[in-house]
């Protein structure tokens, strides 16, 4: 995946890319919040790993910016800070934090937490990819994706439910064709 760390402390900063180059992520670095803002809006990372407290602009301030621009794409936001306790959890959840992990940086516990948002980052797909099934011809029974490029339903919808998409004429069509074809 590619992990956005924003991480003031030099030392944390170089502990947790190690972490991340080790399961194999592409990591960005920005020293602040500031610099971790404008790398997103320079190419939006997938996972957004964010210490609470920076200079230029704190943790809260880039979660809530994050949530509040379009993304072609969900980006999944944790906190890994020294702050603790249920009123920062629940301040940094309301921002719009997907996680939250305490420094020190525990390594298996990241990759637990990095599995969990890889599966929601691919529900998040799923359901994109179905969203584009509501932009669909009745004629021709084809959806429009999100390139605007016009695809047959069945390739959409066969790997979201895992199994062939058999096409099947309902009962009112079937009466209705009937109809039709007796006039």
């Amino acid at each position: 995946m590619r992990i956005l760390i924003a991480e003031d402390d030099p030392v944390s900063r170089a502990v947790l890319r190690q972490a991340l180059d080790t399961l194999g992520h592409q990591v960005i670095e920005a020293a602040d919040g500031r610099a971790a803002w404008t790398a997103f809006q320079q190419s939006p990372a997938e996972v957004v790993i964010t210490d609470w407290m920076m200079p230029e602009m704190d943790g809260l301030e880039l979660c809530r910016r994050i949530r509040e621009v379009k993304c072609p794409h969900y980006v999944y936001v944790a906190f890994l800070t020294v702050i603790n306790g249920k009123t920062r959890y629940l301040e940094a959840m309301d921002a719009g934090a997907d996680d939250f992990l305490h420094k020190p940086l525990d390594r298996e516990q990241l990759k637990a937490r990095l599995h969990v948002a890889e599966r929601i980052l691919g529900l998040h797909r799923e359901v994109a990819q179905l969203r584009g099934a509501l932009r669909f011809c009745p004629g021709c029974k084809s959806y429009c994706d999100d390139g605007g490029h016009w695809e047959p339903i069945e390739k959409l919808l066969e790997p979201a439910l895992h199994a062939e998409v058999t096409p099947r004429v309902c009962p009112d069509c079937e009466a209705r064709l009937a109809r039709a074809a007796a006039d």
